[in-house]
């Protein structure tokens, strides 16, 4: 018994350091610990499993996080318009850039022949580009994109255009000039380089405002021309504004037309003549007041004076001189007065009539016999007046004539419509 307990004396002692060391290590920190896995009795192959794998990190904030993978890039996509190739583009067409999947890097819009360069905007995303700088008719552009997708890598795409050619562009002149007075009477006439077929959209293009709210109506005397005028005469001593938004409008069979328009046409006194043949005198009224009454000598019965309103045109000839070859009469004829000189010649009409001067032959006749071709011939007084006071735009009104109106396009004889059937297409 002595030597069993002999033995067991040094055992109990083996296990008390080791016990000892185990505590030593624990409180040495886990590298210790973690070493000292290898070799502690009771871990490890005992159970024929495989030892835990231990960390040996010195991280006090836990393991690391794993990292992310990068996604792969997703190419940019652009997409140009106008696309590439295309012809007879309208200069009013948006010019836009957009892409997909990234940001745009460079944009260049420019004038092929050029190189000017039109300016843009870019939107806040840096996805979408769009010119700002209207095109020009007739012209070859450059249109050179340059995006960046995610990661960085650029994609270039370029579009070459043209635009609306020089063969389809539709222009117009107007008139009263901008800037011109002219009397309350006179029309506004809109001149096209070619036919309009899209009328009413023409019409609605226009605005025309005097400021007192004046009912109007355009009227096409053909596919080029046509006019506009108020249900009354403009106020006296007003100003009309015309504003003429036809830029890149399809006026019709692919004419594009190449002109906005906006300006002022001034517009005077009011200045009426009272012609009356049966009483062979005329009445000038300045603001509705008479200013001035003369004799006067009018169409005789062959050759009678228009009737109803005529509006005076801007023709004024200080000396002229009449050929009865420009109305239709040949040497011979009844009528015939080869040519004669007068002084101070206001035109009416194209087809020739005019307030003028009358002939010497004809002065004792003011008064008293209507004997011209159509003119109001007046004495050297009422002419110089009319000639010094009366300007486009301003009327005559005649009564006391058998003969019918004239025209309405023989110079501006519009007031003799009434303004109810005035409007027509």
């Amino acid at each position: 018994m002595a030597e069993l307990t002999e033995t067991a004396k040094p055992r109990r002692g083996w296990k008390v350091a080791l016990i000892i060391l185990l505590a030593l290590a624990v409180a040495g920190g886990g590298v210790g610990l973690a070493v000292a896995n290898s070799w502690l009795p009771g871990i490890g192959n005992a159970a024929g499993q495989n030892s835990p794998t231990v960390s040996t990190s010195t991280n006090t904030q836990g393991p690391q996080a794993t990292p992310t993978p990068k996604m792969a890039a997703i190419p940019a996509v652009l997409t140009l318009n106008p696309a590439t190739g295309t012809d007879f583009v309208n200069p009013t067409s948006a010019v836009v850039a957009t892409v997909e999947h990234g940001k745009m890097f460079n944009v260049v819009l420019k004038e092929t022949a050029t190189g000017a360069v039109s300016d843009g905007k870019l939107s806040d995303d840096g996805g979408t580009w769009t010119a700002t700088t209207p095109l020009k008719f007739d012209t070859a552009y450059t249109f050179n994109v340059t995006a960046v997708d995610t990661v960085g890598t650029n994609k270039n795409s370029i579009s070459t255009f043209t635009t609306v050619p020089a063969s389809h562009e539709a222009d117009a002149s107007v008139y009263p000039a901008a800037g011109v007075t002219v009397g309350v009477a006179q029309p506004l006439q809109f001149n096209f380089s070619e036919p309009v077929v899209n009328k009413e959209a023409v019409e609605k293009a226009i605005t025309i405002n005097n400021g007192a709210g004046q009912p109007g109506a355009f009227r096409w005397y053909s596919d080029k021309m046509v006019r506009y005028r108020t249900a009354d005469y403009w106020p006296a001593n007003s100003v009309v504004n015309v504003d003429m938004k036809l830029y890149g409008m399809d006026i019709g069979n692919g004419m594009i037309a190449n002109f906005n328009k906006n300006y002022n046409v001034n517009i005077g006194n009011k200045v009426v003549m009272e012609a009356d043949a049966a009483a062979l005198s005329v009445s000038i009224l300045v603001n509705d007041q008479v200013a001035r009454t003369f004799p006067a000598t009018m169409g005789d019965t062959a050759f009678p004076s228009a009737s109803g309103y005529i509006v005076l045109t801007a023709d004024k000839q200080r000396y002229a001189t009449f050929k009865a070859s420009t109305i239709g009469l040949k040497p011979g004829d009844p009528g015939d007065y080869g040519s004669v000189d007068v002084q101070f010649a206001t035109r009416l009409t194209p087809s020739g009539i005019f307030i003028h001067q009358a002939t010497d032959s004809a002065m004792p006749y003011l008064g008293v016999a209507n004997l011209s071709h159509g003119c109001i011939g007046l004495s050297a007084e009422g002419a110089s007046w009319v000639f010094e006071n009366m300007h486009a735009g301003d009327i005559v009104h005649t009564v006391g004539t058998p003969n019918e109106t004239i025209a309405p396009t023989d110079g501006f004889g519009d007031w003799n419509i009434p303004f109810e059937n005035y409007a027509s297409r």
